[in-house]
């Protein structure tokens, strides 16, 4: 008999092990704005009740346009409920979720994802 934690568990790894670049998974809802070899910079927007694919981020900077709830599904089962005000902005480590607006405003951020090896890219140093 399965028991239905160890499947819950079992699904959500496997989805973070699929999870993938969130342009792909919903490029309806990220706009890439800049990519090069330091830094992505992406800007996300979505209505209230819109719910993401299971997508990852690298380490990133959020910066929020607008006033919003959400909540961030992440792969071992934890949920975080997250609350932003027009000028917040947050750092996060690297990240697979499933995002969810469960406010009644719409979401609009710019998220400034870091490349790997940006701080010894000769590309990234100042002229």
């Amino acid at each position: 008999m399965v028991h239905i934690p160890l499947l819950a568990a079992l699904l959500c790894a496997c989805a973070a092990a699929h999870a993938q670049d969130p342009v792909h998974t919903d490029g309806g809802k990220y706009q890439q704005l800049l990519d090069n070899p330091c830094v992505r910079v992406l800007e996300y927007r979505d209505l209230p009740g819109d719910r993401t694919h299971p997508h990852r981020h690298p380490a990133f900077v959020l910066y929020a346009l607008s006033t919003f709830k959400r909540r961030l599904h992440l792969p071992d089962g934890h949920v975080l409920a997250r609350e932003f005000k027009a000028g917040d902005v947050m750092w996060s480590p690297a990240q697979t979720h499933v995002g969810e607006n469960v406010g009644d405003t719409p979401t609009h951020v710019l998220i400034v994802e870091t490349k790997p090896n940006a701080g010894t890219n000769p590309a990234c140093s100042a002229p």
